[in-house]
């Protein structure tokens, strides 16, 4: 069984530098070890009208993890 991880900062932080050099989805996945569809996702949830920003978009996910796991009381993979 596989299994799966979260993105970490450093990896936001490559995604978001190969998005601006205008690679394309499929480059970014291939460079990371990673799935196509998990660049896909990660960049339509956290891209504004600003583009893809690895700081926010690691503080979306932060929250959007916290939120799901509210009533658990462990530590996060989350930046303070």
């Amino acid at each position: 069984m596989q299994k799966y991880t979260q993105l970490t900062y450093e990896q936001r932080y490559h995604i978001y530098l190969l998005n601006k050099q205008g690679h394309n989805q499929t480059f970014i996945a291939k460079s990371m070890n990673r799935s196509k569809s998990t660049i896909s996702r990660e960049l339509s949830r956290n891209t504004g009208n600003r583009g893809y920003r690895h700081k926010q978009a690691d503080r979306l996910a932060c929250e959007r993890h916290q939120k799901n796991k509210k009533e658990q009381s462990h530590k996060t993979h989350c930046r303070s």
